[in-house]
């Protein structure tokens, strides 16, 4: 299943890899596209949406779905 959020605290290379951290931590096939201008990150994962926000809120990144 693939969600696109919009990360609006999401702002460098730093805060793109504390997302893959968290995500792939839960999910470790999980696939991420990144649109850091616009700051949205595309999962394609088996977690569903409230567990992917969930797991970035406690990354220190609110998300919601786009």
């Amino acid at each position: 299943m693939s969600i696109k959020l919009h990360v609006p605290d999401m702002s460098c290379g730093h805060c793109k890899a504390s997302i893959i951290t968290a995500v792939e931590g839960a999910d470790p096939l999980a696939e991420l596209t990144f649109d850091m201008d616009a700051r949205h990150v595309e999962i394609d994962s088996d977690i569903d949406l409230g567990d992917l926000t969930v797991l970035l809120k406690d990354a220190g990144f609110a998300a919601t779905a786009l």
